[in-house]
């Protein structure tokens, strides 16, 4: 640890220095010494490699980097280095390794660089062949000193923020064998031609480029004819392994002589895009995938026979893409290597198979068939799966029972099974899974008390047991059994009793939604224990499953009841801090310490029996957005601190016992008659009940207004006087001052006459003639 001394240039000697890994910091130094102590007159005169990657070094390039002449290999990554790349760096004519990733480098690449003088080549960096510049902030458009750097092997400027077109001069790359330009802000069309036929021995352009990675940027349009005719670029590309065009705006119609001469290709990512695949039913590819990611692409509405050929498999993503068929037998078995599997949004059709499907899979990690239309019932060959870490069947026709045989799946992380017709109850066996971190059996027809086995799933983040039927007490081991809980929803179900007061262990909570159950007796006033919901940063729930693994790629999704309308939350799910308690049969005062919850984003007593007051403290919930306490018995004023909830864009206090004026100012005053009707002892704006007290300050403000009416008609009548008066005075005194401005002004007015008359008798005998 510590900070790099200046007496590391005394080395006179030293070729290779690696301090990576350390926890060195501060800056690098200014001026080091060296330049007295060695012959060359320059400090580390024969260093070929520093290595300082991996510390916590600041600051800017100092300039005595340019001075090391033989350094073939500087490593810098992963530091907090700051400004912009100095045009020095050109000075290093034998570099052949140059890796920046991971700092804070900003501003614009540099057009012009030293080097050209320096070197014998006459061109900066002659010796370079990898260039990595990834994750930093540099900006601007493509130089023209990239086209130069003949031998480069490797350019990474993945994740800055680089504008403008792919410059034609990234032909000249004939040693190029990986390039990533992904995660910038480029944008336009692809070049109509680039360099490199004349350049390039081979002459074509990139003829050694092996992995092309441009997703996540705004490129646009049509290939160019060098991507997407024949001779097209693609097309001789034979050495391509893996490309990404993933997340642009590229639009194009693929046909089989696009990918007729890349045998090499395992690698595909060109979803999120517009792309149309048009291949015949018996078309055999070049190649043999790994992976295959053509996400929102059209490909259906028949299933790809062409992917019966890919033995490889270990990736397809072929979601939204509008293929309506059933799942042919063959697919299960494509591939024993496969690990994802995700046809999620098309409308497949048919039924899983019966088969033993574990025996043709055994490897499977995620397997994603979300909103299709998927029939019959959930196959016991499920329990096979046994590497299976994701499961989402959400949003099929599924029906029949849960098979036991799950519990079987000892690895799953997400079981997702909502949104089916899915009956029964729920399986014991469930409780076996002692890694599940999500079960979503949402929006079925499931039956009978929630198992005593689920206790054992004392990892689990998110339960949504939603819209079923299921029916007894909440049992009170939920708030001891589920510590890590950051979502409970039992909504919509026939759950009865009171509610446990040890909901209040839930410490991770973030949304407790038992609306539209048939509970009873007091909110526990424990509940306002809810530590998660009292802070008003929270964890981002999409993190829940970020580890790297396969569970990382399933979202996660929320109903929430806003206004009477489902909104679904997914990738802002971590903006909901709800509780919702409404349609129930709860009795007892309002819950003076809810106010204590300062996260709280909706909050819905609505449709109880609550009674009390709304406490002036409720200011305190600043992150408020919706707020229903509609058919109630609550009393009392409204709270005039209300007001100051900023956030509120809902609010309905309708059908309560509240009395006194609306304190209609501020946030309150945006909200209408419906938010307050049903009150009968409630006055004021915006209602058209008057209060009293308004009255008497109408009349009042009706007899102050008599009097400064009649006040400002006396002034009124007095100013048009005043006005007359100067206006013909004015000229008169002006013009009595002066004889000579008297007696042009009289001229003007007789020369103005005169016209007129003279107009007026020209008018006349015209007129006059024309009779005749």
């Amino acid at each position: 640890m510590g900070s790099i001394p200046s007496s590391i240039g005394n080395f006179c000697n030293l070729q290779y220095l690696v301090l990576s890994s350390n926890n060195l910091n501060g800056s690098l130094p200014d001026i080091i010494n060296g330049t007295e102590t060695c012959n060359s007159k320059s400090p580390l005169p024969n260093l070929r490699v520093l290595g300082l990657g991996s510390n916590q070094l600041m600051g800017k390039f100092p300039n005595w980097l340019g001075e090391l002449k033989n350094l073939e290999e500087l490593y810098l990554d992963n530091n907090q280095l700051q400004g912009s790349i100095p045009s020095s760096i050109g000075n290093f004519c034998n570099l052949q390794y140059l890796d920046l990733s991971f700092n804070n480098l900003n501003g614009s690449l540099p057009d012009i660089i030293n080097g050209t003088e320096t070197c014998n080549s006459k061109s900066p960096l002659p010796n370079l062949r990898e260039l990595h510049l990834r994750s930093n902030q540099l900006m601007g458009k493509f130089p023209k000193l990239l086209g130069e750097l003949k031998n480069l092997e490797k350019l990474d400027l993945y994740n800055n923020q680089l504008q403008g077109s792919i410059p034609s001069s990234i032909g000249n790359f004939c040693n190029l064998q990986y390039l990533d330009l992904s995660s910038n802000k480029l944008n336009g069309c692809f070049p109509d031609i680039i360099n490199g036929t004349e350049t390039c021995n081979s002459k074509s352009p990139l003829p050694n480029l092996r992995m092309l990675y441009l997703r996540s940027n705004q490129l646009m349009g049509k290939f160019p004819n060098w991507l997407g005719s024949i001779p097209n670029l693609i097309g001789n590309l034979s050495d391509l392994f893996s490309l990404d065009f993933s997340s642009n705006k590229l639009s194009r119609t693929l046909t089989e002589q696009h990918f007729w001469k890349l045998s090499k290709l395992e690698y595909l990512y060109i979803g999120s895009n517009s792309f149309r695949l048009d291949v015949s039913s018996n078309w055999t590819p070049p190649f043999q995938l790994r992976t295959l990611s053509m996400g929102s692409c059209h490909i259906g509405p028949a299933f790809p026979a062409w992917l019966q050929s890919q033995k490889n498999f270990e990736y397809p993503d072929l979601s939204n893409a509008s293929i309506s068929s059933s799942i042919p037998n063959w697919f299960w078995n494509i591939s024993s290597n496969l690990e994802y599997l995700i046809l999620s949004h098309n409308q497949l059709q048919g039924q899983l198979p019966n088969s033993n499907i574990g025996e043709f899979l055994p490897n499977l990690l995620f397997l994603s068939l979300l909103g299709n239309q998927i029939a019959g019932t959930i196959p016991n060959s499920i329990g096979h799966l046994s590497s299976l870490e994701v499961i989402d069947f959400s949003r099929n026709n599924l029906i029949g029972a849960i098979p036991s045989t799950i519990n079987n799946c000892s690895s799953l992380i997400v079981l997702d099974l909502g949104n089916n017709n899915l009956f029964g109850m729920i399986p014991k066996s469930l409780g076996s899974l002692q890694l599940l971190k999500s079960l979503h059996l949402n929006y079925n027809k499931l039956s009978g008390e929630l198992p005593l086995s689920l206790r054992n799933l004392t990892g689990l983040d998110v339960l949504d047991l939603s819209y079923n039927n299921l029916s007894g007490q909440i049992p009170a081991w939920i708030g001891t059994a589920f510590s890590n809980l950051v979502i409970l929803n039992l909504r919509s179900n026939m759950f009865s009793g009171r509610l446990p007061s040890l909901l209040s262990n839930l410490s991770s909570l973030h949304v407790l939604d038992l609306a539209q159950n048939n509970l009873m007796g007091e909110i526990p006033v424990s509940l306002v224990e809810l530590k998660a919901m009292a802070q008003d940063h929270h964890m981002s729930i999409s993190s829940l499953y970020d580890n790297g693994g396969s569970s990382s790629l399933y979202e996660e999704r929320l109903i929430v009841i806003k206004k009477g309308l489902s909104l679904e939350y997914s990738r802002t799910l971590s903006l909901v801090v709800s509780i919702d308690l409404s349609h129930n049969n709860l009795s007892g005062e309002f819950p003076k310490g809810i106010t204590k919850l300062f996260g709280l984003v909706f909050l819905n007593l609505s449709m109880n029996h609550i009674i009390g007051r709304i406490l002036e403290s409720i200011s305190k919930l600043r992150q408020l957005s919706s707020l229903d306490l509609s058919s109630n018995k609550l009393f009392g004023s409204i709270p005039s601190s209300m007001s100051l909830l900023s956030f509120l864009g809902y609010l309905n206090l309708s059908n309560n016992n509240f009395s006194e004026k609306i304190p209609f100012i501020g946030q309150m005053s945006t909200f209408t008659e419906s938010a307050f009707a049903g009150n009968p002892n409630l006055c004021g704006t915006p209602l058209l009940i008057k209060c009293q007290d308004e009255g008497t300050d109408k009349n009042q403000s009706d007899v102050e207004d008599k009097i400064d009416g009649g006040f400002v008609d006396q002034w009124f009548y007095l100013s048009i006087g005043l006005g007359f008066a100067v206006g013909m005075l004015v000229p008169y005194f002006v013009l009595a001052m002066r004889r000579s401005w008297c007696d042009a002004y009289f001229d003007l007015v007789d020369k103005i006459v005169k016209w007129l008359l003279f107009r007026r008798r020209v008018t006349y005998t015209r007129n006059h003639a024309q009779r005749k």
